[in-house]
């Protein structure tokens, strides 16, 4: 079974995307993406399969994969059960350090780690007990405080002992054969082109299914409608364009992110986020000036 691509969305004001969810969820599913992720696992046990590698795990488990590597985690419980916490993970790109390391040589120490990271390095539990402080901190820290912690993850890891190789030695991923399938070239164009105006039929072309085809295999893939998924990438850009320092008027902030009326940008980010744009950006002002007090 071909993985599905996995398109993460990292904020343009963010060097990596760190993030947490429970059980069930719809990127827990045979998975690949182009960055790097570091997976911890807070609660649940299972089987876990990380290229041609299948594995148990329960809470404590680290690892991290590397660049186009296909994993999943599969969670060992009851039908219909819900666990509202059940692990974090932080992804970032594959330029990320080596861009980095040009500024701030001493991460050439993380190397030899992302070069093991192709075949999956599984961490101790030991290891993974001074990590998760750091990760569960990662996940809210914000300013100066996020790269900090990112560092110090980076150095618990990096140290590591008692680390284990996951895939065998000859397993080599193939993203270009995954990237070939339908839904996947669909997913990648929407990431490209996500402030263009596309609609189904154009998706279903690219994917060379009927509209009815792809509009089934889509929910299945993703686990949301197409208009869905779309809308909630869009409102993740406006919260970036809203959060920059160009201070964009909402009008702006609605177009640039790809919807063509206020009135429904307006809706939409009520649904997803629980409050308007103006109020969105009333509160991080509020937010930024407590920081600048304290």
């Amino acid at each position: 079974m071909k993985p599905d691509l996995e398109v993460v969305q990292i904020g343009r004001s963010q060097s990596f995307k760190a993030w947490e969810h429970g059980y069930p969820y719809h990127t827990v599913r045979w998975h690949f993406h182009p960055e790097y992720e570091i997976h911890h696992v807070v609660a649940t046990s299972g089987h876990y399969f990380v290229g041609d590698f299948i594995g148990t795990f329960e809470p404590g488990n680290l690892v991290l994969t590397g660049p186009n590597l296909p994993h999943n985690w599969v969670s060992d419980v009851p039908e219909g059960t819900v666990v509202p916490l059940r692990c974090r993970v932080v992804q970032f790109s594959e330029s990320f350090i080596p861009d980095a390391r040009a500024l701030l040589p001493e991460l050439s120490a993380c190397e030899d780690l992302l070069n093991l990271s192709r075949r999956g390095v599984l961490f101790s539990p030991a290891t993974a007990e001074l990590a998760a402080p750091l990760l569960a901190e990662l996940v809210t820290a914000q300013g100066i405080r996020r790269l900090e912690v990112f560092i110090a993850m980076l150095g618990v890891l990096s140290g590591a002992k008692d680390t284990r190789l996951l895939t065998s030695t000859s397993y080599l991923p193939d993203p270009s054969g995954f990237m070939s399938t339908g839904i996947n070239e669909a997913l990648a164009y929407i990431n490209a082109n996500l402030t263009e105006p596309f609609g189904e039929q154009d998706l279903a072309d690219i994917a060379g299914l009927s509209p009815s085809t792809f509009s089934r295999s889509f929910r299945r893939h993703t686990g949301l409608a197409l208009v869905k998924y779309v809308n909630r990438l869009r409102i993740n850009l406006a919260c970036q364009l809203l959060m920059g320092a160009e201070q964009l008027k909402i009008t702006d902030v609605c177009f640039s992110s790809g919807f063509n009326n206020i009135s429904n940008f307006n809706r939409q980010f009520l649904a997803q986020k629980r409050m308007t744009p103006s109020r969105f950006r009333e509160l991080l002002e509020e937010n930024q000036s407590a920081a600048t007090a304290a």
